[in-house]
């Protein structure tokens, strides 16, 4: 995967709210994390699935830009191999694969819905809010510790502690603003 560099100053994961793992995930994350962020790097996500052969799924990117390229991956992947060697946290045998999030990227950490403000996202809720549990629209950012989105309906704000999951859609926009990555959204926006 290319490069892709995000024109907003972005935060370190660990300075606001996060849904970047749970259960065994969350212990590994735990354990990567320290010396991730000390090699330039900010996870998004760690996810452990699979029935007999479960495989470990790490995506981070550089804290400096956003980007993640073949080599960062290869890096990630030598720093952990060798703190999960050591540190034994998962009993049965996994396959490790470290990743950049990609262009429809998982929306994990709080400071994502503002970085990616003017594209498109979708969300779903743990338990439903007015009767949904999932909603589509363009990401106007945080208020608080909720995500705004301008959905069909109008603007809504969905807390983020009750979000089960959410991600940026893949659009025109999108793609555009990741081969020009100097291209705020709001201006991609407006040439269509």
């Amino acid at each position: 995967m290319g490069e892709w560099a995000v024109p907003q100053a972005l935060e370190p994961a660990s300075s606001g709210l996060a849904k970047t793992s749970e259960g065994k995930a969350a212990e590994v994350e735990a354990l990567i994390a320290p010396a991730l962020q000390a090699m330039g790097y900010d996870i998004v996500r760690v996810l452990l699935s699979g029935g007999e052969r479960l495989r470990l799924q790490i995506m981070a990117e550089r804290h400096a830009d956003g980007g993640m390229n073949v080599d960062d991956c290869a890096e990630v992947s030598r720093a952990v191999a060798a703190i999960l060697d050591v540190e034994d946290p998962i009993e049965s045998a996994y396959t490790l694969e470290v990743s950049s999030p990609g262009i429809d990227r998982p929306l994990t950490r709080l400071v994502d819905f503002d970085r990616f403000a003017g594209f498109e996202g979708r969300v779903e809720m743990v338990n439903p809010i007015d009767g949904r549990r999932r909603f589509s629209g363009r990401l106007l950012g945080t208020r608080g510790e909720s995500v705004v989105l301008d959905c069909e309906e109008g603007e809504v704000a969905l807390p983020f502690a009750a979000m089960q999951k959410a991600k940026l859609v893949l659009t025109d926009d999108l793609i555009a603003a990741s081969r020009h990555p100097d291209t705020p959204a709001e201006a991609s926006a407006e040439k269509n």
